[in-house]
C-alpha cells in the first residue's frame, strides 16, 4: 500500500515560469560556481607550483573523470527513482532507496580508493605519465584517492539535496566547499609550500566539508527524504545505472575527446594550438554549466509529475523549461561572440599568438551554444523520465560519437577550420535527432 503523501512536498506544486526558474536558480549557480573554482584551481597550480604540476593535473584527469561520472550516474539515475515514487505516493520506500544508493555510493568510493592505491604506479604509467610528471602524478592522486568516499557522497547530496527539496542547501554547500577549496590551495601551496601535495589536500577537504555536513542533514531532517533501514534491492540500483548512464558517458568521452583535440591542435598549430582548444574547452565548460545547473535542478519536478502521472503539469514544466534553455542559448551565444576578447584575455594577454588563434576560434565555436543547451536539457529529461537508454544516446552523440567523426573527417578538408566546426556540427546534428526523439515520445503518448 503506498504511504501517505506529506502535507507540503515543494515538488508538488503547481510551477510557473517565474517559480519553476526560483526553483532551478541555486543549482544553476551551483554548478556555475564549480565551474570557477575549478577554473581557479588549475591557475593556482600553474602559477604557484610549476606547468609540469599542471600538466600532471591532465594526465590523472580521466581517474578523476570515472569517480565522477560514477558519482552523477548514481545520482542522477538514484534521483529519477526516488522523485518518482515520492511522486506516487510512496514515500517510505523512496526514502529507502535513496540510503540503499548513498550506501552504494560509499561502498564505491571505497573501492575505487583501495584499488587506485595498491595500483597505483601501474595507474599513472599507463595514463601515460612520462618520468618528470611521475611524481606529481603520484602526489597528487594519492592524496586525492583518499578524499574518494566523500568525493562520492558530494556528488550525491548536490542533487539529492534538489529531490529533499531543499535546493538551497545544495547551493550553499557547495559555494561553501569552493571558497574553502580555493583558501587551503592558497594556504597549502604557498605559506605551507606543500606544492601539488597541498592543491589535492585543498580539493579532497572541499570534497569532506559537503559530505559531512551532507549526512548530517539527512540524518536529522523532518523530510520524508531521510536516512531510513536501506533495502537491498539489485534491481534500484541497476535502474539508477541505466537512468544515470548518460552522464557516465559524458564524463568519459570529455577525457577522450579533449585527447584527440589536443593532439590534432598540437599537428596543424603546434602548442599554441594546444592551448588554443584548453582556453575554448574551459570557456565551455563554464558557460555550459547554466545549461547543465537547470536541467538539474527543474529534473526531480519531471521525475516527480511522472509519478504521480500528472500529464497537465508535467507538459506545462516540460514547455517552459523550452522557451528558458531557448532564450538562455541566444544570451550566452551573443554573450560569447561580443566578449571574446576579455574572456581569452584571461588566459593569454592580447597580441600572443595563443590569443589570436583562439580569437579565430571564437568566431565559429560559439555556435554551438545555440544547440547544446536544448541537447543538454533534453538529455536530462530523459533520464528524469527514467529512459536512460534515449539520454545515453543523446550524451553519446554530442560528446563523443559526432565529435570523433566530425575530427577525423572536418580537419583533413577545411584544417583549423574544421576543428572549430566540429563541436557546433556534433551539437546541430544532436539536436536534429532530440528533436525525433521527442517527436516518437509525444506521439506514443
Amino acid at each position: 500500500m503506498a504511504d501517505a503523501m506529506p502535507i507540503e512536498n515543494p515538488l508538488a506544486k503547481d510551477f510557473g515560469v517565474k517559480s519553476l526558474l526560483q526553483f532551478a536558480f541555486p543549482t544553476m549557480i551551483m554548478m556555475i560556481f564549480m565551474g570557477l573554482y575549478t577554473i581557479t584551481d588549475t591557475i593556482f597550480v600553474a602559477r604557484f607550483v610549476h606547468t609540469n604540476a599542471l600538466s600532471a593535473l591532465n594526465i590523472v584527469c580521466p581517474i578523476i573523470n570515472l569517480i565522477v561520472g560514477l558519482g552523477t550516474m548514481l545520482a542522477t539515475g538514484g534521483n529519477a527513482i526516488i522523485a518518482r515514487k515520492m511522486g506516487a505516493g510512496e514515500e517510505q520506500r523512496a526514502a529507502k532507496d535513496f540510503t540503499w544508493i548513498v550506501c552504494i555510493g560509499i561502498f564505491l568510493g571505497v573501492i575505487i580508493a583501495c584499488f587506485g592505491m595498491l595500483f597505483l604506479n601501474q595507474i599513472i604509467t599507463g595514463l601515460g605519465a612520462s618520468p618528470v610528471l611521475f611524481p606529481y602524478c603520484k602526489d597528487y592522486l594519492f592524496i586525492l584517492l583518499l578524499f574518494t568516499p566523500a568525493s562520492m557522497l558530494q556528488v550525491l547530496f548536490q542533487n539529492l539535496m534538489i529531490t529533499a527539496g531543499r535546493p538551497g542547501i545544495g547551493m550553499v554547500l557547495s559555494v561553501s566547499a569552493g571558497i574553502i577549496n580555493l583558501i587551503l590551495d592558497y594556504i597549502f601551496m604557498v605559506p605551507c609550500q606543500m606544492g601539488i601535495k597541498g592543491a589535492a589536500l585543498g580539493t579532497g577537504i572541499g570534497y569532506f566539508i559537503p559530505a559531512v555536513i551532507g549526512i548530517l542533514f539527512f540524518l536529522k531532517t523532518k523530510g520524508s527524504l531521510r536516512f531510513q533501514k536501506p533495502i537491498i534491492d539489485f534491481s534500484v540500483l541497476v535502474e539508477s545505472c541505466t537512468n544515470g548512464v548518460s552522464e557516465m558517458v559524458s564524463q568519459t568521452a570529455s577525457a577522450v575527446t579533449t585527447f584527440f583535440f589536443n593532439r590534432i591542435m598540437m599537428q596543424l598549430l603546434g602548442e599554441n594550438g594546444v592551448a588554443s582548444i584548453t582556453i575554448m574547452i574551459y570557456t565551455q565548460f563554464l558557460l555550459t554549466a547554466l545549461y547543465i545547473g537547470f536541467s538539474m535542478g527543474v529534473a526531480p519536478i519531471i521525475s516527480y509529475n511522472y509519478g504521480c502521472r500528472n500529464d497537465i503539469r508535467l507538459k506545462k514544466v516540460f514547455h517552459i523549461c523550452i522557451w528558458f534553455v531557448i532564450i538562455l542559448s541566444i544570451v550566452l551565444f551573443l554573450f560569447s561572440m561580443g566578449f571574446a576578447s576579455p574572456l581569452i584575455a584571461v588566459f593569454s594577454p592580447k597580441g600572443t599568438p595563443v590569443y589570436e588563434i583562439t580569437r579565430n576560434g571564437f568566431l565559429i565555436f560559439p555556435f554551438s551554444f545555440l544547440f547544446c543547451g536544448f541537447n543538454i536539457f533534453v538529455s536530462a529529461a530523459f533520464t528524469a523520465l527514467s529512459n536512460g537508454k534515449l539520454s545515453a544516446i543523446l550524451s553519446f552523440l554530442r560528446t563523443f560519437g559526432l565529435i570523433l567523426i566530425l575530427l577525423w573527417l572536418l580537419p583533413n578538408w577545411i584544417g583549423i577550420f574544421g576543428v572549430w566546426l566540429a563541436v557546433p556540427a556534433a551539437e546541430f546534428i544532436t539536436m536534429i535527432v532530440a528533436i525525433l526523439f521527442l517527436s516518437q515520445k509525444t506521439a506514443s503518448n
